[in-house]
């Protein structure tokens, strides 16, 4: 199979970037950070990928608070925004670049609800089990503050994370409304927004006894 190209540009969306994506009904997202602590570990890329596998990977400057076309893009109704454990990377777009990011979907959530014979949901399991394809995610523990210096290596991985998600959505959803799961995914994934608000304020698990 022939992988399609990617773009990587820097700080935002270009308006063509942003008007394409703008055409679709879902997107695959995907972000990456300097670690798992949003408040800590600052934003270094977030990766778009639509229907025709039209990918674009964004470097996020140190310091930089705004990317208006992107904030347009991921706040806009009418696309739904697909991630692979969103709670994070919903998280990460609203710390670092105050983005308001819906609607969406996880396909970890639905991993989870759905693919219950096995105790492994990560997005290479997933993918290898609904694409037949093995992910290669050497580079997923890697320095990504230094967005002029990034390898092909790590573009690679970058781009490949969001390059299989909307096949993999479409694989679970089906699965889902098979096992009579669907309404539950969709209430699970409502509680998103509550979620991040609380992961952004520190508190642990305010459900607990």
């Amino acid at each position: 199979m022939t992988l399609q190209p990617f773009q990587v540009c820097d700080r935002d969306l270009t308006s063509d970037q942003l008007q394409a994506y703008l055409q679709t009904d879902r997107l695959a997202v995907d972000t990456e950070t300097m670690g798992l602590q949003p408040h800590r570990d600052r934003l270094c890329l977030v990766q778009l990928c639509n229907a025709a596998e039209q990918i674009t990977v964004i470097r996020i400057e140190r310091g930089q608070t705004q990317a208006p076309n992107l904030q347009q893009l991921m706040e806009a109704d009418s696309v739904q925004k697909v991630f692979h454990f969103a709670r994070f990377d919903i998280a990460a777009l609203k710390f670092n670049l105050g983005i308001q990011t819906q609607p969406v979907f996880c396909t970890k959530i639905a991993s989870k609800l759905i693919r219950t014979y096995s105790s492994r949901h990560g997005l290479k399991e997933l993918v290898r089990e609904l694409e037949g394809v093995d992910l290669d995610k050497t580079a997923q523990s890697s320095d990504w503050g230094n967005p002029n210096n990034l390898s092909e290596e790590q573009l690679s991985y970058a781009a490949n994370d969001v390059r299989y998600l909307l096949p993999v959505q479409e694989k679970l959803i089906a699965m889902l409304k098979r096992e009579e799961r669907w309404d539950l995914a969709q209430s699970c994934i409502q509680c998103l927004p509550t979620l991040v608000a609380l992961d952004l304020m520190l508190y642990e698990n305010v459900f607990e006894h």
